[in-house]
Parts: structure tokens; sequence; C-alpha cells
């Protein structure tokens, strides 16, 4: 089967990516744009404040001594510049499929399709190495609370004592309800729980200051500098998900500046957030205490404030806010992932039954229930303490991606309407690529070989199915239809 540099580099020109997603809007069957600026920050929010910074700092604290503090600005640093390169395109581009739309319209449809499947890491793996953490805290709130827990056998992943991961199993599908009924709905509950374990995270910063001691960071650094890059690349899982607001496009209002403001909300606010709990956390406990905790299995957020208080009612005051947690970004993550498979689909790189949406519900069922289904049964059977690092890998790389997708367009694209541009172009771009790929170098061995086989399982795909059923492909060879409208190789881009 051959394939030429022409069709790989085949992009879709922008205005046909704003006027498709907009007809479609339109349509009494179409997506529904019922989210404002409030709505969709919180989203945001929710994706990101996960179960990383509830446990993240039992791992990355041995790493880097208290100098984790400049690990968690390290890892926002190199989100932020990310977020400011989504910003720009965000608001050139606003349609659903965020990374993937960016890169179709710049680098083309091959680098689209190898970059969704980077996102299908990022959203997919992430919501179900999460769901299988739901079971265990929700073991350690009803253990709290009524002295009673689930067998290991449905409430453990394999692998870890368990045969099948119940409760990570039926989290996935009471989100995938909550989606199949509607965004709007989805969103109302997101910012109740949004609002419940930012109060939790607000509560420990607020009563572990009391026993803060400067003492504790006067070996700051251990490792040297090396450690505080190495902890970066493993407390960068925590920031993960912002540009899932950028999925949402067609369902916000207004998306041009919508989208853009509620990038920049979202990662402003989880950034001082977390660099107030590493503060806070350092500052209670030396930091020698915290490798020993997560290696028996503590919270180790629980375990300082039930030292500070003296009281038992930390472990059911985080085990609540992690559960909560949980759910939220299982719930959110759900919702970032069938957005980009519907734009897919309407591109016909993957099924058509990923882009039908319910026209009474305004959203994609089938879609919901599949992703549902398959991030379930991952949840549920399948080990995978091998993939959590290739969350982080798959999100990084399509934030190099989206870097590049700034660069090119600005040159293919220039007189495109840009309600906010980089400051610094092309500095930000180029220091933003570079940034992810050192976090990506610092990960394990093992996880860039996953990732490059997950790429050739990929491309494999892509020569099967998408490259045959590729609705621009059939654009192009439609009769009358000029090859060079909707094609361009990549010495022309």
């Amino acid at each position: 089967m051959r394939v030429t540099a022409r069709q790989l580099c085949r992009r879709k020109p922008l205005e046909s990516m704003i006027v498709e997603a907009e007809g479609e809007a339109s349509e009494p069957g179409g997506l529904r744009r019922s989210m404002g600026l409030t709505q969709l920050t919180l989203l945001g929010i929710s994706s990101v404040v996960g179960t990383g910074i509830f446990f993240v700092l039992g791992t990355a604290v041995p790493k880097a001594g208290p100098g984790v503090v400049l690990s968690f600005v390290v890892a926002a640093v190199v989100a932020g510049l990310a977020a400011l390169c989504y910003v720009e395109l965000a608001g050139a581009i606003p349609v659903a499929g965020s990374t993937y739309s960016y890169t179709y319209a710049s680098l083309g449809e091959g680098a689209a399709y190898l970059v969704a499947w980077c996102l299908i890491l990022e959203y997919g793996v992430a919501v179900s190495t999460v769901a299988v953490s739901w079971g265990q805290y929700l073991n350690e709130l009803t253990d709290a609370l009524f002295g009673f827990t689930l067998p290991d056998a449905i409430s453990q992943p394999p692998g870890a004592g368990g045969v099948v991961n119940i409760p990570a199993l039926v989290v996935v599908l009471l989100c995938s309800l909550l989606l199949a009924r509607g965004t709007r709905e989805s969103a109302r509950l997101n910012a109740v729980m949004v609002c419940v374990k930012l109060s939790v995270l607000v509560l420990f910063v607020a009563v572990a200051f009391t026993a803060f001691r400067a003492g504790h960071f006067a070996d700051f650094a251990p490792h040297g500098a090396s450690g505080i890059g190495v902890a970066a690349s493993a407390v960068f899982f925590s920031y993960v998900g912002f540009d899932t607001v950028a999925t949402a496009s067609e369902e916000v209002r207004n998306p041009r500046r919508t989208i853009p403001l509620a990038l920049l909300l979202t990662l402003g606010a989880v950034t001082v957030l977390y660099i107030l709990v590493s503060l806070a956390a350092v500052g209670a406990q030396p930091a020698g205490r915290f490798g020993a905790q997560a290696d028996a299995g503590e919270a180790v957020l629980a375990e300082i404030l039930r030292d500070v208080t003296g009281a038992g009612w930390p472990v059911v005051l985080l085990s609540a806010g992690a559960v909560v947690s949980i759910f939220s970004v299982v719930l959110v993550t759900l919702y970032g992932q069938t957005r980009i498979l519907f734009s897919m689909a309407r591109d016909g790189l993957v099924p058509e039954i990923f882009r039908r949406v319910d026209r009474k519900r305004h959203t994609p069922v089938g879609n919901t229930w599949i992703v549902g289904a398959g991030v379930g049964a991952l949840a549920a059977f399948v080990p995978l303490q091998y993939l959590a690092d290739l969350t982080s890998m798959g999100t990084l790389v399509a934030f190099v991606a989206v870097a590049a997708a700034v660069v090119v367009l600005r040159r293919i694209a220039p007189d495109a309407p840009r309600p906010y541009r980089v400051p610094l172009y092309p500095v930000v771009p180029i220091v933003s690529a570079a940034s992810c790929l050192y976090l990506a170098w610092l990960l394990p061995g093992i996880t860039w070989a996953l990732f490059g086989g997950w790429l050739v399982l990929a491309a494999a795909l892509y020569l099967v199915f998408g490259r045959r059923h590729s609705a621009l492909r059939e654009r192009a060879a439609a009769p009358g239809h000029a090859e060079s409208d909707v094609a361009t190789t990549a010495a022309q881009a």
C-alpha cells in the first residue's frame, strides 16, 4: 500500500473546519452551546485537580527534597507555555477536537491521526488509571466511617490482589450515564464536585500552615537540580488535563473568547493551589517522612493532618475528597475523549457512530457508551502499572504538536482571525516544545518503548481504516474539485 507524503500532509482548511462545526451546531440535533466561562473553567479545574495532588508528594519529595516546590513551578511553566499556544489556537480554530483539530489544520492528516492517539493515552488510559484508585479510596472511606471494606478480589486491580475491579467499572459507567444524559447536567454536577475537592485542599493548607517549620527547608535540594527536574516530570501528571477545556469548543457560548480565558484561569488557579499545598506539606513535616509514608501505602496529606491535629477525622476528610475528586476527573476526562473521537469521526478517520448526536440529549450517546465500555473494561480487568507514565508521555507529545501548530499556522494562514496571540513569538512556542521534550526525556525507558509500540499500532490503523475513509480524501477525489484546494505538500507548508 503506497502512501505519499502529499497524502499524509493533506490539511483541512481553517475556513471549512469552522463552517462545518458552526453548521452542525445550528442543526436541531447538533451539539448545544450550553456552557459559559464559569462552567468551562470549573470543568478545566476538575480535569486537572485529581488524585495527583492528593498523593504525588509521597513519590516526588524523595526525588527533590523540599525543592519539590520548585518542581511544581517547573511543571507549571511547561504547562503554562503550552497553555499560551493553546490560547492562540483555540481562538483561531474554535472547533471540537483540541490538539487533534489544530494538528489537522497545520501539520496534516497523518500527523493529526498520530496526535489523536497520543490524546487517547492522555484521556483514555489516564481515566482508566484514575478509576482504578476510586475503589481503593472508597474502601478507605467506608472503613473509616462504617468499619467495613469490599473484598480485595473485587476492589483491587489485577496484579495487586484483585480479580476484577468492580468499583472502577461502576464509576466509569456512572459517568458515562451522566454524559449521555446531557452536557449541561454534567457541568452542573461537576461544579459541585469541584467546590468540594477544592474546599478539602484549602482546608489542608490552612491546617498544615499552623505547624509550618522553616527548618524543614534547610536542605532544600539534596539531589541538586537534576532531582528537581526528575520530580517535575513526576508531578507533571498533576497538571495533565487542562487542555480538556479546548475539546468543548462547540458546546460553549462565544468560544473565541471563552476558551482562551478558561484555559488561563484554569492553569492559574491550579498552579497557585499546588504551590500552596506543597509549601504547607513540606513545612509541616520533614522531607524524609514522605517516602516512608508512600511506601506504607498511606495517604500523605491525611497523615500530615493527623499529626497536626492529633485526630482521626483527616482520614475521613481526605478519603472523601479523593472519592469526589476521582469521580469528577473520570467524568471530565471521558467527556474530552468522546469529543476528540467526535471530531475524528467527522473527518472520516474513525467509524461514523462516533459522530452521531442524539436529537433530544444533544450528546453523542453511542460514542459515550463505546468509550465508557472500553475504558471501564480497561480499568476493571487490565493491570495498568506499566501504562501510568504513558499518560504524561502522550500529553507532552501533544503539547509539542500544539507548539508546532502555532508556528505552521502563522506561516500558512497569517491573516486568520486570532483574538489572542502568543507573546514573544516564535520564542514561546520553541521553548514550549523544548521543555516538553526535556520532561519526556526524563521518563523511564520502558515508557518510550511502549509509546513507540503505541504509535506503530496507530499508524497501522490509519493505513487500514483512516486513510481509506478520510472525508478530506473523498472530497479531493470528487469530480471538479481541485486537489490543490485541500492538499499541500510538506514543502509548501
